[in-house]
């Protein structure tokens, strides 16, 4: 069971506070703690939109540079080139990316936005060519108000399909990233993690705290370094890309889903 502590000061310290910002201190079933960044945004005055970057580069250096002022890091991507991996459209056109192995690429979640409804969904939800933005990420966190990640269970073929990542993202703690419906407002969330007092979160976790942050529809970003939110022009989180080693302004990303006034 989590128990959310009292909220913290944001750790990129802001003059000027912003109502839509909270940074909760959780501490986790075993004991353990760390810190979520959570960014709300009333869909209703906001614009959500999917980008693909035109080289890597950390999430605030994009924003600083493109005048983005509200963004967290999108789907994962290949390296050493950082093309996108999943995939990727902008305004009805797909861009180049690649795809998630198969069967897996047919199943993997996927945050679309259409003449300004957003939605959360397998991407078996959608039709082949979906019209407006589209990133297929993963896996898929909470469905319709319920958990829709496991301990020890693998839906969405993270775990049997860790050979196109990294590491098995869905084994371990974390730092985290994710997007989620609550009602009339989307959360971007962004979890600490790789530190002595900052434990990450697995996915089941990641999930059981955004049900008890009101998420009714939710999916998985790309995590560990290249977790990273930008809430009013700042960097909020910490991204470290071992432990305890900070990486200074994040990791260079690929994709990100931005946020504006309408």
């Amino acid at each position: 069971m989590l128990r959310f502590m009292s909220p913290l000061i944001a750790p990129r310290a802001d003059p000027v506070p912003l109502s839509h910002l909270r940074s909760l201190r959780v501490t986790l079933a075993d004991g353990a703690r760390t810190t979520v960044h959570v960014a709300a945004h009333e869909l209703a005055a906001t614009r959500v939109r999917v980008a693909r970057l035109t080289r890597p580069e950390p999430l605030a250096t994009w924003c600083a540079r493109t005048g983005v002022a509200e963004a967290i890091v999108g789907g994962f991507f290949v390296r050493p080139h950082g093309r996108p991996l999943g995939e990727v459209r902008t305004h009805g056109i797909a861009r180049e990316s690649t795809a998630f192995a198969a069967p897996w690429h047919k199943q993997r979640a996927c945050l679309h936005v259409d003449r300004g409804v957003v939605s959360i969904a397998p991407r078996s939800a959608f039709c082949t060519a979906p019209r407006g933005d589209l990133l297929q990420a993963g896996p898929l966190l909470v469905r319709d108000g319920a958990a829709a990640v496991q301990a020890g269970e693998d839906p969405e073929g993270f775990s049997a399909g860790h050979a196109q990542f990294d590491s098995d993202i869905s084994d371990g703690r974390y730092p985290r990233a994710a997007v989620a419906l609550a009602g009339g407002t989307l959360l971007a969330v962004a979890v600490d993690g790789r530190a002595h007092d900052e434990a990450g979160m697995t996915l089941d976790e990641l999930a059981a705290t955004l049900l008890d942050l009101g998420a009714e529809q939710a999916m998985n970003l790309d995590g560990g370094g290249s977790a990273s939110l930008v809430c009013g022009g700042l960097l909020r989180n910490l991204p470290r890309g071992q432990q305890d080693v900070v990486i200074p302004g994040g990791r260079p990303i690929s994709t990100a889903i931005a946020f504006a006034r309408r």
